[in-house]
């Protein structure tokens, strides 16, 4: 059935209402598009927590019309569905004109914060519902694969503490699309509070259409930076906090070991949210120079080049919003906060990793020096650290989940003994330090082979694995001992997956 005929069905009373504040900018910064819906689409799995709070009824989520709305079958309430346009460096190097080539902005729910009477405004977004004005040759729809790992991934993030868009549902199909082979499509639908990029602002700039620049960031200064108005230079005030906040978004991710993988302008978001989940992936052997995107060639977003490039990034958008700020060191003087904010999120971050509670003239070298203990054999990140969450100080402790993880012991002894130093030398209540390590450092994250194993058993249409998976995630610094093997090393199958920006 067209969308078209599905708008004249009537909708349950419960279904919320859609506004759409970001249609207020006009028709120059988006396109009316509607989804071309999946053929014959199923429900896969719904984030019923967030939903929730979206407020959507317990009940409406087990209606069709949940599942229509977000196939793209049906128009909701009050929506207007439109692909916003924006522009970008890819790889380092100016794209032009981009844009939503397979993302359809639904509209936005008024929703109230937790318990308090604070309302805020969240945006929903289709990913993989056809094509758009902006989709450049292709054609607007995402596989199964990619989006059953975004969805995993946003929700994961967010239950790590890691700030990020969200994932509503999953819509599957048994359409097909070409990628490298045929594959099944699905849709995601996104949730952030807004999806407006640095390569929005890059957009108008290279264009030289400075009306619409100042126009957006109006907008953004009204409606996500409400406090900086009053600032004697607004846009320069806005700037520095999305820069701050881009500095420390990058801190959680270098200290979860999270390598987003295509770190382009047109994927960074202003309020600091990771955003656009394609070849990501979670450090398994420690090695501070690899590369997630096979893509990648240069190693341009390697993880340990992602602060660099984090920075790199705030200056194209620095210079997208110098007509605005109006002087050349107004905006050097907003950049220069993203150093000394990534250095304090990141000290602050991996500080509470190793339990330290103070801060110490030689933490640094200490902290450093088991990095690379790790890096040397390629020990797995987070199994390490929460090993490391469980040391004991004690005379007689034998620590060994923690030293059967390295082939070098010794060289790991010696470490240990400048470690349990250092603990004294704050002296360090070892229940209170192992519920704090317990708290930063996660036992499950997403690896690409827990997501692989969910992506084949979908394949086959069981979405038992993703639910198991995704329920996992939802608690990443519990123990869960039922499902200790979501914390296993990967098996040696694990060794030949290869993500690319293909989705």
């Amino acid at each position: 059935m067209s969308a078209n005929a599905h708008t004249l069905l009537e909708f349950p009373k419960a279904f919320p209402t859609f506004g759409n504040q970001f249609a207020s900018l006009g028709n120059d910064f988006f396109a009316s598009v509607q989804a071309q819906a999946l053929k014959s689409s199923y429900l896969i799995a719904t984030n019923q927590q967030l939903a929730v709070e979206l407020g959507f009824d317990e009940t409406l989520l087990k209606d069709d019309s949940f599942r229509q709305v977000f196939a793209g079958e049906r128009l909701a309430p009050g929506s207007q569905p439109i692909a916003a346009v924006y522009s970008g460096h890819q790889f380092g190097v100016w794209a032009g004109q981009l844009g939503d080539g397979r993302a359809l902005l639904l509209g936005d729910l008024e929703c109230k914060h937790g318990n308090s009477q604070v309302i805020e405004r969240f945006e929903l977004q289709l990913k993989g519902a056809g094509q758009t004005p902006f989709s450049r040759m292709g054609d607007g729809r995402a596989v199964l694969r990619s989006s059953i790992r975004e969805y995993l991934c946003s929700e994961a993030m967010n239950a790590l503490g890691i700030p990020t868009s969200r994932a509503l549902c999953l819509i599957g199909s048994d359409q097909y699309a070409m990628r490298e082979q045929p594959e099944k499509t699905a849709i995601v639908t996104r949730v952030a509070t807004s999806f407006i990029r640095f390569g929005s602002f890059e957009h108008w700039y290279y264009r030289g259409e400075h009306e619409q620049l100042k126009q957006l960031a109006d907008f953004c200064l009204i409606h996500y930076f409400p406090a900086l108005q009053g600032e004697s230079n607004p846009y320069q005030a806005m700037l520095k906090e999305i820069v701050k906040r881009t500095a420390e978004m990058i801190a959680h991710w270098q200290a979860v070991g999270f390598m987003h993988g295509v770190m382009n302008t047109d994927n960074m978001s202003i309020l600091g949210l990771t955003l656009d989940y394609g070849p990501f992936g979670f450090m398994d052997g420690y090695q501070p120079q690899q590369i997630c995107n096979h893509s990648d060639n240069q190693g341009r977003y390697a993880f340990h080049m992602q602060p660099r490039i984090g920075q790199w990034n705030c200056h194209a958008l620095a210079q997208a919003m110098l007509p605005l700020i109006g002087d050349v060191d107004a905006t050097q003087e907003a950049l220069s906060v993203y150093v000394p904010s990534f250095e304090q999120k990141h000290a602050q971050l991996i500080n509470a990793k190793f339990g330290l509670k103070e801060s110490h003239a030689d933490d640094d070298a200490l902290t450093s020096d088991f990095l690379n203990l790790m890096a040397a054999e390629g020990v797995d990140y987070t199994n390490s650290f929460r090993a490391l969450s469980r040391y004991s100080q004690q005379i007689g402790a034998k620590n060994e989940a923690l030293r059967d993880l390295f082939i070098d012991r010794a060289g790991l002894d010696r470490w240990l003994e400048r470690y349990k130093d250092r603990l004294v030398a704050e002296e360090s209540n070892e229940e209170e330090r192992h519920i704090l390590m317990k708290s930063r450092n996660p036992k499950f994250v997403l690896r690409n082979y827990l997501a692989q194993q969910a992506i084949d058993a979908a394949e086959k249409k069981d979405f038992s694995e993703l639910q198991r998976l995704f329920e996992v995630l939802q608690h990443p610094y519990e123990e869960q001992i039922e499902a200790e093997h979501y914390a296993a090393l990967p098996p040696d199958w694990a060794q030949t997956i290869s993500v690319s920006c293909s989705s």
